[in-house]
C-alpha cells in the first residue's frame, strides 16, 4: 500500500523542487517488499555511519607520519568528526520533523559524499580536520533520521525486527571498522579510507530517492530554535571535550573541570530555556513519558557498557596475553557479532514479547558475562565465550529498546525522538571511553604496563563495566509490561 505523501504531487520545475522529497516510482510504492527497501536503504547509512566512526583510529599514525603532526592535533580527525555528529543530531531530528525526514536524510549523504572526496585528497591536516566536519554533518543528518524513517515505513507489528535488522548493520559497522581501515591503509594508504565512502555514498544517494517514502505526520513549521542550539551545541561540545581529554589532563584538572562545569551550566540553561519558550528545540513532554525516559536512560549506559569494554579489553589481550594488534582486533570481534547476530532475532522477539523481558535479560546476561569474565582471564576461549555472551546481551537489549523508545513518542515528533536516541549513542561511546580508560588505570595502578597491571586493571574495569549493565537493566524494568505499543499518554499530546 503506497504511502499517502507519494500520491501528493511535486513541483516539476525551478529550484523549489529541490526542496520537496521525490516520489518513489510506482512499482516501488506497490512491491510487497516496499517496507523492507526502505530497511535495506537505511542500513547503509546505519552501515556507513558506525564504519567511518571507527575506521579512522588505525590511522592515526599513519596521519602523524604524512603531515609530521603530534598524536593530540591528529586526534582531532577524529574527534571534529563526533562532536558535530553528536552535537546536531538533535537540531536535525527537529529540522526534519517539519521539513521532511527523506529529504535531510538523502542530503545528508550528498554532503557525506563530498566531504569524504574532500577528506580524501586533503593536503594538509587542517583541511582534513575541516573535510571531517562537513563529513560529520552529512552523517549527522542521515542518522539523525534513521529511525525515524523505519517507523513510517514498517507496520508497527513488524516494528522490532526492522529495528533489530538496522541494530545489526550499526554493529557491523562498529565490528569492521578497524579492519577494513588497516586493509584500506595497506592497500592504497590513509587517503583510501575516505574514497571508499564516495561510491557507496553514490549508492546511498540513489536508493534514499528511490525507495524512501515521502514524509507523513511532519509537524507544522514554527520558528527554529536557534537559541536553543546556540546554548546546547556548546554544552555538548564541552562534555565530549573534557570526557575525550580526562584520561591526558586527569579528572581534576582545571581545564577539564572547566569543561565539566561550563557544560552543566550550559546544559541547566538549555533545560530552561526550552521551558519557557515556544518552540523548543527540545520538547521535553518527550520525558514524561516513562517508557521514554527509561529507554533513553537505559540506552545511554548500554552504549557506555558496549564501548568501555572494547576500549579496555584490547590492553588485557595485548599486554596480559601478548597478543599482537591484529590478533586482538581478531578476537574483540566476538563481542560486535555476537550482537549483530542478536539483534535481528531480538527485534523479532520484541514484537511478541514487548521490551521490558528482553531489555532487562539482555542487560542481565551482560553483566553476567563482563563479571565472569574477571575469574576466568587464564583461559582464552572461555574468556572469549564470556565476552560473545556480553555482546549477545546488548543485541538481545539494543533493538527492543529503540523500538520502545520510537513507540513512545508521537508520530510527529519521530525525527526528534530518533536524533535524540542516536544523540546517545555518542555521549555513551564518549563516557564509556573515558570512564572505562580511568577505571582500567585506577586498577593497573603503575603497572599499568605488566600483565599483573592489566590483569588488575581489566578486572577492575570489567566489574565497573558489570555494574553499570545492572543498572541500565534496572532502569529498563521501570518500562511497564507489554507489547510495542504506543504510549497512550504519549499519543494524547
Amino acid at each position: 500500500m503506497p504511502d499517502a505523501a507519494d500520491l501528493v504531487p511535486s513541483p516539476s520545475t525551478g529550484w523549489r523542487r529541490l526542496l520537496v522529497e521525490p516520489r518513489r516510482p510506482r512499482i516501488v510504492r506497490e512491491a510487497s517488499l516496499a517496507p523492507w527497501l526502505v530497511v535495506a536503504t537505511v542500513c547503509i547509512g546505519a552501515f556507513m555511519g558506525q564504519l567511518d566512526a571507527s575506521i579512522v583510529t588505525l590511522s592515526f599514525p599513519t596521519l602523524r607520519h604524512a603531515f609530521g603532526a603530534s598524536l593530540a592535533s591528529v586526534q582531532w580527525v577524529g574527534q571534529a568528526y563526533l562532536l558535530v555528529l553528536v552535537g546536531l543530531l538533535l537540531a536535525i531530528g527537529r529540522y526534519a520533523d517539519m521539513l521532511g525526514r527523506k529529504l535531510l536524510y538523502t542530503y545528508g549523504f550528498v554532503i557525506f559524499v563530498v566531504g569524504s572526496a574532500l577528506c580524501g585528497l586533503a593536503p594538509s591536516l587542517q583541511l582534513l580536520i575541516a573535510s571531517r566536519v562537513l563529513q560529520g554533518l552529512g552523517a549527522a543528518m542521515f542518522q539523525a533520521n534513521s529511525v525515524a524513517i523505519i517507523v513510517g515505513a514498517i507496520p508497527r507489528e513488524r516494528l522490532g525486527r526492522a529495528i533489530g535488522v538496522q541494530g545489526a548493520a550499526q554493529a557491523l559497522g562498529l565490528a569492521l571498522g578497524p579492519a577494513v581501515g588497516g586493509l584500506l591503509i595497506g592497500l592504497g594508504g590513509w587517503r583510501l579510507i575516505f574514497f571508499v565512502n564516495v561510491p557507496i555514498g553514490v549508492v546511498g544517494v540513489a536508493l534514499a530517492c528511490l525507495l524512501i517514502p515521502r514524509s507523513t505526520h511532519l509537524t507544522g513549521r514554527t520558528r527554529f530554535d536557534w537559541t536553543g542550539l546556540g546554548i546546547f551545541l556548546p554544552a555538548v561540545c564541552a562534555l565530549l571535550i573534557g570526557v575525550s581529554y580526562s584520561s591526558r589532563y586527569g579528572w581534576g584538572s582545571p581545564v577539564i573541570v572547566g569543561l565539566l562545569v561550563a557544560s552543566a551550566v550550559l546544559g541547566v540553561g538549555f533545560v530552561a530555556r526550552e521551558r519557557r519558550t515556544a518552540a523548543p528545540l527540545l520538547d521535553l513532554r518527550l520525558f514524561r513519558s516513562i517508557p521514554f525516559s527509561a529507554g533513553i536512560a537505559s540506552g545511554l549506559l548500554s552504549y557506555l557498557v558496549l564501548f568501555g569494554t572494547l576500549t579496555v579489553v584490547p590492553f588485557y589481550l595485548e599486554i596480559a596475553r601478548g597478543a599482537r594488534s591484529g590478533a586482538a582486533g581478531l578476537e574483540l570481534l566476538v563481542l560486535p557479532l555476537g550482537l549483530g547476530l542478536t539483534a535481528p532475532i531480538a527485534g523479532r522477539l520484541a514484537e511478541r514479547l514487548g521490551a521490558r523481558r528482553l531489555t532487562v535479560g539482555g542487560m542481565i546476561v551482560t553483566a553476567s558475562g563482563l563479571a565472569l569474565t574477571t575469574l576466568v582471564q587464564g583461559r582464552l576461549v572461555w574468556f572469549l565465550l564470556l565476552l560473545a555472551a556480553a555482546g549477545v546481551g546488548l543485541g538481545a537489549f539494543t533493538p527492543p529498546n529503540n523500538a520502545a523508545i520510537m513507540g513512545a513518542a508521537p508520530r510527529e515528533s519521530s525525527g526528534l525522538a530518533s536524533g535524540v536516541l542516536n544523540m546517545t549513542r555518542g555521549l555513551g561511546t564518549s563516557l564509556g571511553l573515558a570512564l572505562a580508560g580511568v577505571a582500567y588505570t585506577v586498577g593497573a595502578g603503575s603497572g599499568r604496563a605488566s600483565s599483573a597491571g592489566a590483569v588488575a586493571g581489566y578486572r577492575y574495569a570489567a566489574l565497573l563495566l558489570a555494574v553499570t549493565a545492572a543498572a541500565a537493566g534496572t532502569i529498563a524494568a521501570l518500562r511497564g509490561r507489554g507489547p510495542l505499543d504506543r504510549d497512550p499518554l504519549a499519543s494524547a499530546e
